[in-house]
């Protein structure tokens, strides 16, 4: 995330991509698996603290790469001299009007990458004791990969970070690769075109551009170098995007502007100091406003790490200030983790289909019915019935609940996840009524759950809104509605909400297939 326009469009979603097909396939067959996930990200600060969240988050994942990309707004360059220059870019927009250059806004040191795995290793004993799943230091290290990062957009050559890419997408392991591309897509893109170099003139070629179409699902902050536009989509249409609803968790820069009342004070310096601030080497690493830092040493983009300066003072010194200040200590931005929120093991299971939806909302299926109505009317349609819940506060508690177990070396003096144990797939007739029991559990001491059933509101074929009998009980009665065609699916979930600090929510979803 990187100016004003794309934090703006990207609070709404993936605005310039194309979400999948209404007649995209499941990403997974089924099976509670965790998602294998490479991560390519440029040094923006606010890639930074997603890498962070996504690290303390690793527990839900198969990390198979950590890649340095390039972006247009920030590209290493050849270290020969070589100068490089789009027309467009922010170097040359407004007032600006830099000449071609050999770099942009790129440290001739940068490490990010390899600083947060190392703030992992700090952390790493504390973090196991309160889930074992966190791989080891070692294993995240050795993910780490430099990618096309010489300059915006040039897919021209491999590197290791492409190689690795490739690698995954031609082994034999099945199921999907989530490709994540905070920065620009171009090293995505050059894996792809190597693996077309090889073997497009092969008779392999149909069976390897199938598989690789069908194994590869990206999920992509914007297009910020074209190469999504000019390359992948022309020559891999078939390949597949992460599906994400117009309606997501916001946390992009700014963001606390568009929170709602309940959520408001999580942005704010005293939420951000007591629950992420004061957590150790994460919490120091994480950047707020005003915290006297940059990601690259005299970048007149990033003026967010000063205080004590009106806009129009930082403009007099030479920044472009392109959003609103915000008091020193507060949230700053986390504008590319929506790329993954989908992704964590919540049990959503946002990431098995595109229409299933998570804490970033899903592929939404309008009926013919509505379809067939004026726009302005299926707009309304889906304002009444896509409408998700405000996710904001279980993903800010899960970032604080987590950055707490990195410093708290005892089991019991930390919160953990509700569990929830049942059913998740039932079926019956028009107008059966199923029982639904379910058991619900807290491993800390003292906790006590509350439960909520509600229907998902973007998944499912049936379109009606429909409730059970006693929402706020795991053990009720749920009746098939009398207009449900056999073949016709029902999404319900049952939320757990345990009564620790900072609160905590688990997930179960229970699919209802009609017979």
């Amino acid at each position: 995330m990187k100016t004003l326009k794309k934090s703006l469009c990207l609070a709404g979603a993936l605005c310039m991509l194309p979400l999948v097909s209404e007649a995209a396939q499941p990403v997974t067959d089924g099976v509670d698996e965790k998602p294998r996930v490479i991560i390519t990200c440029d040094p923006e600060l606010d890639d930074l603290n997603s890498l962070i969240r996504f690290l303390l988050y690793s527990t839900d994942f198969r990390v198979e790469g950590l890649v340095y990309a390039s972006s247009q707004f920030h590209w290493k360059g050849d270290g020969k001299g070589t100068r490089w220059y789009v027309p467009g870019r922010e170097y040359s927009r407004g007032d600006l009007n830099y000449p071609p250059m050999e770099s942009w806004r790129w440290s001739p040191d940068e490490r990010f990458i390899d600083d947060a795995v190392d703030a992992y290793e700090k952390v790493y004993p504390n973090l196991r004791i309160h889930d074992p799943a966190y791989p080891t230091p070692e294993l995240l290290r050795s993910k780490i990969r430099i990618g096309n990062v010489e300059f915006d957009g040039d897919m021209s050559k491999d590197t290791p970070g492409s190689e690795l890419i490739k690698m995954v997408l031609l082994d034999e392991e099945p199921g999907p690769v989530f490709l994540n591309a905070w920065g620009g897509a171009s090293t995505i893109a050059r894996a792809l075109k190597s693996i077309q170099d090889i073997y497009e003139s092969t008779p392999q070629w149909p069976e390897i551009r199938e598989k690789v179409s069908r194994k590869a699902v990206l999920s992509l902050s914007g297009d910020q170098d074209d190469t999504y536009a000019r390359y992948i989509k022309p020559f891999w249409p078939e390949i597949r995007m992460m599906a994400m609803g117009s309606r997501v968790v916001n946390l992009s820069y700014g963001a606390r502007r568009g929170a709602s009342e309940e959520t408001l004070a999580m942005f704010s310096p005293e939420w951000m100091r007591v629950n992420v601030r004061e957590k150790g080497p994460f919490g120091e690493m994480y950047r707020v406003w005003g915290d006297g830092k940059q990601m690259v040493e005299g970048d007149k983009f990033d003026f967010f790490g000063l205080t004590g300066y009106t806009a129009e003072e930082l403009k007099r010194q030479g920044y472009v200030v392109w959003t609103q200040l915000e008091a020193p200590g507060s949230f700053l931005g986390e504008g590319d983790t929506f790329c993954y929120l989908n992704l964590i093991a919540n049990g959503l299971r946002g990431h098995e289909d595109p229409t299933y939806g998570g804490w970033c909302g899903g592929l939404e299926t309008l009926p013919d019915s509505v379809r067939a109505l004026p726009a302005k009317e299926q707009e309304a349609f889906r304002l009444s019935r896509y409408r998700l819940p405000d996710f904001m506060e279980p993903v800010m508690n899960g970032l604080a609940a987590r950055l707490t177990w990195s410093v708290t070396p005892v089991y019991a003096e930390a919160n953990h996840y509700p569990r929830i144990e049942g059913e998740m797939a039932m079926e019956g007739k028009p107008g059966e009524t199923l029982r639904l029991k379910y058991k619900i559990t807290d491993p800390d001491k003292g906790d006590e759950v509350k439960v909520q059933w509600w229907q998902y509101p973007s998944s499912g074929t049936y379109w009606r809104q429909v409730s059970v009998e006693d929402s706020t009980s795991a053990n009720t009665r749920f009746t098939i509605p009398a207009d449900a065609r056999p073949g016709d699916t029902i999404h319900l979930i049952l939320e757990a909400t345990d009564s620790g600090k900072p609160q905590l929510n688990h997930y179960l979803r229970l699919i209802i297939t009609v017979i």
